[in-house]
């Protein structure tokens, strides 16, 4: 049975979406403000979990059936993104829960809800944290070259506008990543239930949550200076506008002056 986890958006309309679910005729349930949704794949019973910050984790789903699920809750997504999606081929029941690394399959000690609920939230994190390094890595990538351009040239030849939407850009990324960085925390829903942390442990462990978001933070960092640098530069460059004016002025001032007194020569 497939184990999916999707990141789709970034946020979604948790409570309009409950509405429209039981509207359709399902069963949503809320643990927390994760929904959960029961449905029936070929005569067994699959678990669908649905994270605010614009996450799913499907468990025993079928691709057309997890298609099905993305569908259902797109008209409520806030800032829908290109679809990040992390699987495991095979999730079943055996002796003891753990993450099968050389099979790369999930084992379930039962077929709990609240197990499959605390391993989601590890899943959720990591395919969120993935969205995230995908954001940062295209956002490094386009401005890659101006710190280069800078030490060659001595400045950015981009406009002022061009600068400072550039500037703007770096803002709204790091704001928000920022924002969302309290996601990658331990959920809420263990300081009620702790015996189900060690679940949500081991999925977290497993997809090397917290290393990734070491490396996240470093890159943001990296953000971090080129604002610096697109900041320095635009406040050169308005600097430079603001004493060309008032050279001009002091021009404009002498040649008046000159004409003045050549007018009563």
């Amino acid at each position: 049975m497939r184990c999916t986890s999707f990141c789709t958006a970034n946020a979604y309309n948790i409570d309009n979406f409950a509405k429209f679910l039981r509207n359709e005729g399902y069963e949503p349930k809320f643990y927390d403000n994760v929904i959960h949704i029961q449905k029936d794949e070929d005569g067994t019973s699959a678990d669908v979990f649905f994270f605010p910050y614009g996450c799913i984790i499907s468990w025993g789903l079928e691709s057309d059936s997890e298609r099905l699920m993305i569908d259902l809750v797109k008209t409520f997504e806030d800032k829908p993104l290109a679809s990040i999606t992390e699987d495991f081929s095979t999730y079943l029941i055996g002796d003891n829960t753990q993450i099968n690394e050389e099979e790369d399959e999930i084992i379930l000690e039962e077929d709990n809800v609240l197990i499959k609920l605390s391993l989601s939230h590890g899943l959720s994190q990591s395919v969120k944290l993935a969205s995230f390094e995908v954001s940062i890595g295209e956002t490094i990538a386009k401005t890659r070259h101006l710190p280069g351009e800078l030490a060659l040239k001595g400045k950015i030849s981009l406009s002022r506008k061009k600068l400072a939407q550039q500037l703007g850009h770096l803002v709204e990324e790091r704001n928000s990543i920022n924002l969302h960085t309290d996601i990658l925390d331990t959920p809420e829903f263990f300081w009620r239930r702790p015996k189900y942390e060690p679940y949500y442990i081991i999925a977290a462990e497993y997809m090397d949550i917290q290393t990734r978001l070491d490396i996240l933070n470093k890159r943001l960092d990296v953000i971090h200076e080129l604002y610096e640098i697109l900041s320095n530069e635009l406040n050169h460059l308005h600097s430079s506008r603001l004493e060309l004016i008032i050279i001009y002025l002091i021009i404009s001032e002498v040649v008046l002056t000159l004409l003045n007194i050549l007018k009563w020569i």
